[in-house]
């Protein structure tokens, strides 16, 4: 019998020397991307991707935050809005956020906001910052001002100028008590097909959501913590881990 070449190991051999801390350092340096993330309403990246956040951050990447929205007076009392404003600092150091830009448009009322406006503020911003990778709202949403958000991103990130904008990657997230609330038509369904292990960051990704208090449920409510865990726990089991979170990947661009 004739013998056969078995393939050579890529493995790390036992003998063989460790990499010093420096050329970990310079590794780590090298593989950091820029993430934006995009909320229509601050909480939304708290139930949609707080502990994906909380890997980057951990990861060294370099963390954007966008905010849609704002509450203005006089719909909202000035007592309501410093408070959402101080949820967001809060919340920005512990995702460890480099920069939080606020757009500032009228919570609730985006669909009052000529569209040609919100494409050009978020073609702007995301010219701007250069973002690798986008993270952002699900275009079936039951809440309109998330698909009024998604339609002008999507139309400020075209596949032709992704490579201009430095964008290789866009995907959605669920928003428990607006994606699961929406009606279930084939055109509107939120259909993972990228998970992200999260089980390290389940709590603090509670503890992210705990800091909008102006926006918890009840705990047998979509945005309260057994819903929230409870989700969690079933994305982690598509890809057999305790917890997970799910987006859609909307585009990806290679060059």
């Amino acid at each position: 019998m004739n013998a056969v070449a078995l393939p050579t190991c890529q493995c790390q051999q036992p003998n063989a020397p460790l990499p010093s801390v420096a050329a970990l350092q310079a590794t780590v340096a090298r593989s950091s991307v820029r993430v934006l993330v995009i909320s229509v309403h601050p909480d939304d990246e708290a139930l949609g991707c707080a502990g994906t956040i909380l890997r980057h951050r951990d990861r060294g990447d370099e963390l954007h935050w966008l905010i849609v929205t704002q509450a203005h007076p006089p719909r909202w009392p000035q007592a309501v809005i410093d408070r959402k404003a101080e949820e967001v600092s809060r919340a920005a150091d512990l995702y460890g956020m480099k920069q939080v830009t606020k757009l500032g448009q009228p919570t609730t009322q985006l669909d009052q906001v000529p569209q040609g406006e919100l494409i050009g503020q978020l073609a702007e911003h995301v010219a701007k910052v250069q973002p690798e990778v986008i993270y952002t709202i699900h275009d079936g949403d039951v809440h309109t001002d998330h698909r009024v958000t998604f339609s002008a991103l999507t139309s400020a990130v075209k596949p032709f100028n992704m490579q201009k904008l430095g964008v290789r990657r866009l995907l959605s997230f669920e928003t428990l008590s607006s994606t699961d609330a929406a009606p279930q038509l084939v055109n509107r369904l939120f259909i993972p097909n990228v998970y992200h292990d999260i089980t390290p960051y389940i709590d603090k990704k509670l503890a992210a959501m705990a800091i909008f208090d102006t926006e918890q449920q009840t705990p047998w409510q979509p945005r309260g913590d057994s819903a929230i865990r409870a989700l969690a726990r079933y994305r982690g089991a598509t890809m057999a881990v305790e917890y997970a979170e799910a987006f859609m990947l909307i585009r990806e661009c290679q060059w």
